[in-house]
């Protein structure tokens, strides 16, 4: 992936496209703005978070870096766990695309603020309550990582975001497990983005905090008339990820008419909203 594959993608005003970076990251173009929601495109994982028991280590590089990516408008983090908010990644882009604003759940707003981007810059997310930007319409989602984390002040800690643009609704999860009320709030959706990872106690031993199963992810899509899968959170650590084909043939047993696209890292995906 070239910073000119991007840029140079032409779309229709009917059409969007998908970029993946790896992990959970996705930039979606959307006419000329361009949203960018969890980039991990360091090594800071691996650098700062292994353990004698679990090993970090990326599968495969960034398919781009950040300092590329000088003309992203906005740019989410779902929570604080440094695969999704990364410091190396945002002061990266902090300073790449001056003018990019960092949308993130309000109880995050003090990480980013310690990464050293300005206060002026960042807009915390509270859930149900709507941002608009430009021509899109962000409504972020309660997401529970494992379980919901609201602070003292009823904010959840992490959040996933759907992003209402004209004909098209696209949901990203960030880390998240299904909970009772969040197939209600996702009906209808065009493309839904979720981990499919899982959880476990070993894991969860070792602090490494879990999401859906793949089960559970064709299971959601299923209720929610959904129109198409993307499974996410699987490739990256293998401490951490899961075989894509168990993904494949748990959705071909359970739902074998479900739409879903599985991506390799920097490949482009154009959505239509015509039908």
């Amino acid at each position: 992936m070239t910073r000119n594959f991007i840029l140079n993608t032409e779309l229709t005003e009917k059409q969007a496209a998908l970029f993946y970076l790896g992990q959970e990251g996705m930039m979606i173009k959307y006419h000329d703005r361009y949203f960018l929601i969890d980039p991990y495109l360091s090594d800071y994982v691996d650098r700062h978070c292994r353990t004698d028991k679990v090993q970090w280590s990326r599968r495969y590089p960034a398919p781009i870096q950040a300092e590329e990516l000088d003309f992203v408008n906005y740019i989410f983090c779902t929570h604080e766990h440094f695969d999704h908010c990364d410091p190396d990644t945002l002061r990266a882009l902090a300073q790449a695309s001056p003018e990019a604003v960092f949308i993130v759940p309000l109880p995050a707003t003090a990480a980013l603020l310690s990464y050293g981007i300005p206060a002026e810059r960042i807009i915390g997310a509270r859930a149900d309550t709507e941002i608009t930007l430009d021509e899109c319409k962000i409504l972020p989602v309660p997401a529970a990582h494992e379980e919901l984390h609201p602070d003292e002040n009823g904010c959840y800690r992490e959040l996933g975001y759907k992003l209402l643009f004209d004909g098209l609704t696209l949901y990203h999860a960030g880390d998240c497990c299904i909970y009772d009320g969040l197939a209600e709030r996702l009906m209808d959706t065009d493309v839904l983005m979720l981990p499919v990872n899982g959880r476990g106690y070993y894991k969860l031993r070792e602090d490494i905090i879990g999401n859906m199963t793949a089960e559970e992810a064709v299971l959601l899509a299923r209720e929610t008339n959904a129109g198409m899968l993307i499974p996410l959170h699987y490739d990256l650590y293998d401490v951490n990820g899961v075989n894509p084909a168990a993904f494949v043939d748990t959705l071909f047993s359970i739902n074998p008419s479900q739409c879903f696209h599985m991506f390799a890292p920097g490949e482009r995906y154009i959505l239509s909203s015509e039908k």
